[in-house]
């Protein structure tokens, strides 16, 4: 979802080379914290690291600036906010679905090489991927949702609330056993979204939304953070052992969301939406009057086209730093990612500058670092660290609960 490719956080114990995550694992076999830091990068290796970082933060950048924009509708109703979520959202699916195109053309050029390095496609059900479709297409549709009431940055922060329901879905589900330290990160990463909540409270100076709205806002993204730590249960449990290509993964999910959405726009058209509904009939979705907005209003396609377009790209650019640099790396873009969304709403003035944001955005990465495991190179530095680490048993533990790479397939969403 907004975040597909963008939205996620990871199993750290899954087995899987994945796809999209917000924060990754750090510890990566013989590529640590200390080996990623230590290589020089090539031209490529910067190209891609730009590239996920421009393009995610065009992610949310550009949805929020749709949301943003003003034109009148059908019939000539009053100029009003283009407020269309669930359209929005069938806009990302495409993206996603787009990623599909992207694996063949890449599988193409690979056979043509003397010496190919993708595997050959395995065959398997596409119905698998429909339960964590659904879920991505209901997290995706929500957070939309939720970006018409509050702030980009506060969105970006608090979508990190997906560590804390992932972390318990799995010990409930995978019987998965987490480590003190991914506990401790999930009460600090609690600990962190009470902060930026708190400074949303305090910060309110939007106009156009209530504080209830705001609050309403916030609320939405945090519930669907619990949809998509759902994907990625389902996901972990019914999908990685297929060893779906993450591109194929990804666009697969993308095609199912953006079939059932599309039709979904149809009784949507029909069904009240009350407080949140912004379109004039006070629907769930009004997407003929979205597309007489972006008739009258041609920038707005603008809008979601950078909105489509840096979904696709955003998957394909995370899925190579993590393949060709590190998943350590991965996080640090990540990080920086919400730093870049969260200067640019300030420069435009979409939002107000709060001290208390800098302080939650700290304590969110203190937790995640903690939750995936960032601290175990900094204490093997350490005398009794590196003691720790020689003893019996520890090895297995790590691989077992901080396993390369895994994340829900498309993670950003």
């Amino acid at each position: 979802g907004l975040w597909s490719c963008d939205r996620v956080f990871l199993l750290p114990w899954s087995k899987r080379c994945e796809p999209e995550l917000h924060l990754v694992v750090a510890l990566e076999g013989d590529r640590g914290w200390s080996g990623a830091a230590s290589m020089a990068w090539t031209k490529y290796q910067l190209f891609l690291a730009g590239l996920m970082l421009i393009t995610g933060s065009i992610n949310t950048l550009s949805a929020k600036w749709a949301d943003k924009l003003s034109a009148p509708g059908c019939n000539g109703t009053d100029i009003h906010s283009f407020e269309h979520p669930f359209l929005q959202a069938v806009g990302m699916f495409l993206g996603e679905f787009s990623c599909l195109a992207a694996f063949y053309l890449l599988l193409c050029s690979d056979r043509r090489r003397p010496e190919p390095t993708m595997a050959p496609p395995q065959s398997f059900n596409p119905l698998l991927f429909l339960p964590p479709a659904l879920c991505d297409m209901t997290g995706t549709s929500l957070m939309y949702v939720a970006l018409n009431m509050t702030s980009a940055s506060s969105f970006q922060m608090l979508r990190g609330a997906v560590i804390i329901f992932t972390g318990l879905l799995s010990v409930a589900f995978l019987r998965r056993k987490l480590a003190l330290s991914q506990w401790l990160g999930i009460l600090v990463t609690i600990l962190g979204l009470v902060v930026v909540g708190l400074a949303d409270l305090l910060s309110n100076n939007d106009k156009k939304h209530k504080l209830s709205e705001v609050i309403t806002g916030d609320l939405l993204i945090i519930l669907a953070q619990v949809i998509v730590a759902v994907q990625m249960v389902l996901e972990e449990k019914f999908v990685y052992k297929h060893d779906v290509h993450p591109l194929r993964a990804v666009g697969t999910e993308g095609f199912f969301g953006f079939i059932i959405l599309s039709l979904l726009l149809v009784p949507m058209y029909y069904i009240p939406g009350g407080s949140f509904s912004g379109n004039p009939r006070r629907v769930l979705e009004d997407a003929l009057d979205a597309f007489c907005q972006i008739g009258h209003v041609p920038l707005i396609i603008v809008a979601l086209l950078g909105n489509i377009s840096s979904i696709a790209f955003f998957n394909f650019a995370g899925i190579s730093v993590t393949k060709e640099i590190s998943a350590t790396t991965r996080m640090v873009l990540d990080s920086l990612r919400t730093v870049v969304i969260w200067a640019v709403s300030l420069a435009v003035g979409w939002e107000a500058f709060h001290g208390l944001q800098i302080l939650g955005f700290i304590i969110l990465l203190v937790g995640a670092a903690l939750y995936n495991g960032l601290h175990r190179p900094l204490l093997a530095r350490l005398p009794w660290g590196r003691a720790t680490a020689d003893a019996p048993g520890t090895d297995a533990d790590r691989e077992h609960l901080m396993a390369a790479d895994g994340a829900s397939i498309n993670g950003d969403s």
